[in-house]
């Protein structure tokens, strides 16, 4: 049976006063300790070679892997499973060789602080990713616990907070947790001006004005939200695209297509760590698309130039596939082969030709064939009357 011969170990800012006994002689009897610079500090008593972070960090695992044979300890913050630099390396070993040691964890230390219950607040990390990426979680009443990036990361979700209408929001900033050097800092969106140590942790509970953005991960969002040309997924239709494309944690979708990235966006909003790859081969479309993942909470959106389906060589499997330009029989056809067991594919067409395309591949390959129509309410004259949408022919399976 392997033995652990890695022992990754939270530490607090108590240091080793902080750490159980049988812990702490992990610690103590190291031959390499690895960590940041304020991890070594936490446990300066300890003798043993000492080997900071790698840089770039994609060659940390080169590093693990070359003190084989050695007792090496990484010191972590909190817990080492939790947003921590533990579960990458927990993914890239057989995890038989490695012993993980959690300390109390940012999160369960602020929401203490906080006296809110940590199954009622959604628990985030912006710490060295985009801060956008906290926008798609502002809404009424919600409450939000986030590991920051630095001294600029409360100033920049304040801005975020006030302009979407959330500038009542109360915030704290929370540092040193645990620690003699513990510092909190209380304020509200609209007029944050503390300044702050750069390693902290961002405690917001969310109030909403009357006229702020409600933006629900649904899909659904109003299509004023979006930069677009007008050639864009509508709001009725896109929320039963995206819910045919069933959004899954941390799965993958291609949008072929993308225009101003609506489906797309929408995709990676509705379930945690999703991800898209969106196809447009005009450069000003992909430029509202990256102007609307950033404004809507999703900056990983990641857009590429391409002609379908000489695009699609190359790219990782999908879980689903939205084809909502480029209709081509090619495209479908490699589009299905490239999609992975009970991957979803659906397709959108508002011209004959096209439709004509989705009658075939619904011939040939089954799935579900419908036309949606939509018609909304407009003044004529000083009157109302409907004023109906053009409308769409959806094609869509789930392979088996």
């Amino acid at each position: 049976m392997t033995q652990p011969w890695l022992h990754i170990v939270g530490i607090g800012e108590d240091g080793l006063d902080g750490l159980l006994p049988a812990t702490r002689t992990v610690v103590e009897a190291a031959e390499v300790i690895m960590g940041g610079d304020r991890h070594h500090q936490l446990a300066a008593s300890v003798t043993a070679e000492r080997i900071a972070w790698p840089s770039p960090f994609d060659t940390m695992m080169e590093t693990i892997n070359g003190l084989r044979g050695k007792r090496v300890v990484i010191l972590v913050t909190g817990d080492p499973l939790w947003f921590s630099a533990g579960a990458r390396i927990g993914r890239a070993m057989d995890p038989a060789e490695i012993a993980f040691h959690p300390q109390l964890s940012a999160f369960q230390l602020a929401a203490v602080r906080m006296g809110w219950s940590l199954a009622d607040v959604e628990t985030l990390t912006v710490h060295g990713r985009p801060v956008e990426q906290m926008i798609a979680f502002i809404q009424p009443d919600a409450r939000l616990l986030i590991l920051t990036t630095g001294e600029q990361t409360p100033d920049q979700i304040a801005t975020f907070l006030t302009a979407r209408g959330f500038g009542k929001s109360k915030m704290a900033v929370l540092s040193a947790m645990g620690g003699e050097q513990e510092q909190r800092f209380d304020g509200v969106a609209e007029s944050w001006s503390h300044s702050v140590p750069a390693f902290n942790t961002l405690a917001v509970e969310c109030i909403a004005a009357p006229d702020a953005a409600l933006l629900p991960r649904v899909p659904g969002l109003d299509d004023v939200l979006f930069q677009s040309d007008g050639t864009m997924t509508k709001q009725e239709v896109r929320a039963v695209t995206v819910a045919k494309l069933m959004p899954m944690r941390g799965a993958l979708l291609w949008d072929i297509g993308t225009g101003c990235g609506s489906v797309a966006i929408e995709w990676m909003r509705a379930a945690r760590y999703a991800r898209a790859i969106g196809i447009e081969p005009r450069a000003d479309r992909r430029a509202m698309a990256a102007a609307n993942a950033l404004a809507l909470g999703v900056p990983r959106f990641d857009i590429r130039d391409g002609e379908t389906p000489a695009a699609l060589e190359g790219l990782p499997a999908p879980d689903a596939i939205f084809i909502g330009g480029g209709l081509s029989a090619g495209t479908v056809a490699q589009a299905y082969e490239a999609l992975r067991p009970l991957g979803r594919l659906v397709a959108n067409a508002v011209t004959l030709e096209s439709e004509a395309l989705l009658m075939q591949m619904h011939a040939e390959r089954g799935g579900q064939l419908i036309k949606l129509s939509v018609a909304r309410a407009e003044p004529v004259g000083r009157m109302t009357g409907w004023r109906p949408a053009m409308p769409v022919t959806q094609w869509s399976l789930v392979k088996r």
